[in-house]
């Protein structure tokens, strides 16, 4: 494991406007004090086996130093805290954590809150519509991870599927939807449902099917279930209107457990 802290004060910056020699002393002075802290707690980490490096950068943008060491380092995993943030803020500029989702070539762990030292509930959310339209077999790579992480946590793997009739309609174009055609295409995608946690095993009581908007779908899910980590595709299908504003990107503006997003446009899938 290797730990980053990505360090940049802005009141530390705005002194080294008028003394260049001051803010070299202060800014060294506080990272020395932060690798110490860090250390620390990597020490405690060493402690019961896992080999623990550190590492503390001064940078202002850190996406750049972040994509820099994942392509130099080639990790399985980034792991990151998540920054809540108002829908002000989000209108007007784009998070360090949503161009990570975009970017990010590796499995992407976004963590809110920790209930649990290890998770007891894992949530694989999938899309079994229109397969065709996907990426490869991303819904066979979400189930994977998570079944590798729930066996790994002796955690309950739940499979989840958001039946989004929104979408669906909009997809039909000129077309339309009857009742009828609602009902077949429900039936169908139950069926693929089935079919793919058949193949991994799962469960009846850990089958879901809810209808509704994806993101709504998985919070009320995540809350009403107490789940603690939500494995997903940050898309499904290359769309450019999915690019922004993603399920993903929903979930993780109001996440409060943790999210592990793999992105299929990417060739870590």
């Amino acid at each position: 494991m290797h730990i980053v802290a990505f360090d940049y004060v802005e009141g530390l910056a705005a002194a080294g406007l008028l003394n260049e020699r001051a803010l070299n002393e202060m800014r060294d002075g506080y990272l020395a004090s932060h690798r110490q802290w860090l250390e620390q707690q990597a020490q405690l980490i060493r402690q019961s086996g896992v080999e623990v490096t550190t590492e503390v950068v001064w940078v202002m943008r850190p996406l750049d130093e972040i994509m820099a060491h994942v392509h130099e380092i080639r990790p399985s995993m980034v792991i990151k805290d998540i920054g809540h943030e108002s829908w002000l803020t989000r209108a007007m500029f784009t998070s360090l954590d949503i161009r990570l989702l975009h970017d990010c070539p590796v499995p992407l762990h976004l963590v809110a809150n920790v209930d649990h030292a290890l998770p007891r509930k894992i949530l694989a959310a999938v899309d079994p519509y229109r397969t065709e339209e996907q990426f490869g077999d991303v819904n066979e790579v979400i189930i994977k991870s998570a079944e590798k992480l729930a066996a790994q946590c002796n955690a309950q793997l739940h499979l989840l599927y958001a039946h989004d009739m929104a979408y669906i309609f909009a997809s039909a174009g000129d077309l339309g939807l009857s009742t009828s055609l609602e009902h077949t295409l429900y039936e169908t995608d139950q069926e693929a449902f089935d079919q793919l946690a058949d193949r991994f095993g799962v469960p009846d009581e850990c089958r879901h099917v809810v209808t509704g908007s994806p993101a709504k779908v998985i919070k009320a899910f995540v809350l009403a279930e107490g789940i603690d980590v939500i494995v997903m595709g940050t898309l499904h299908r290359n769309r450019v209107d999915t690019l922004l504003g993603s399920t993903t990107e929903q979930v993780a503006h109001h996440l409060s457990g943790s999210l592990l997003a793999l992105n299929p446009r990417l060739s870590a899938l």
